[in-house]
């Protein structure tokens, strides 16, 4: 089996995201000799979790690295911490039950359609799978933009410290002109 590559994607959003398909435009135009997946993942954060679990793990041993991108960069952390994978996080989610809890109630996800409903419960899976020391710090790169509107960058400099990171002037929750990343994206990934 191939390297494979995961690029998990935020809150309300899906496999159609942006990101998602620049990444896979990427590989596709380079020719990368790896399997790429972009889930479309549940909206509830464990239900979530566990599917990007079976994906590993149906992978193992093959190598497995992972793109995430605001709440997916909180998942992609916990996947660094359970499974040792390589990472790469985007404006990453630091403590996203406190976003979670003040946006208790029904939701409808604009890529899928798909309405749920978010308790408190699941803040609490939230706080389950926080990962409170990384302890491998070299497995991950974080990519900031100090223009994001959602997320305040400094508490990801804070969290993230010891590993790698690129904090850029400006740019948004979305980070402007990431594509213009993906070669450093994959060599830090070291999946090619």
């Amino acid at each position: 089996m191939r390297p494979l590559l995961i690029y998990i994607h935020g809150f309300l959003s899906s496999s159609q995201s942006q990101k998602a398909q620049q990444v896979r435009d990427y590989i596709e135009a380079e020719k990368l000799p790896i399997d790429f997946i972009a889930p479309t993942l549940s909206n509830y954060p464990l239900a979530s979790y566990q599917q990007l679990q079976q994906l590993v793990e149906q992978h193992q041993p093959c190598p497995v690295a992972v793109i995430g991108s605001s709440m997916g960069g909180f998942m992609a952390t916990a996947l660094v911490q359970q499974y040792g994978v390589r990472a790469v996080v985007i404006n990453p989610a630091i403590k996203p039950y406190h976003l979670i809890g003040a946006v208790l109630g029904q939701h409808t996800n604009p890529y899928t359609g798909v309405d749920f409903c978010l308790t408190t419960e699941h803040t609490d899976e939230l706080r389950q799978l926080e990962v409170t020391t990384i302890n491998e710090p070299e497995k991950i790169m974080v990519l900031l933009q100090t223009g994001d509107e959602t997320l305040d960058y400094r508490h990801a400099v804070e969290y993230y410290r010891g590993c790698l990171q690129q904090v850029e002037e400006g740019g948004d929750h979305r980070f402007q002109h990431f594509d213009k990343h993906l070669p450093n994206i994959m060599k830090f990934l070291n999946v090619v």
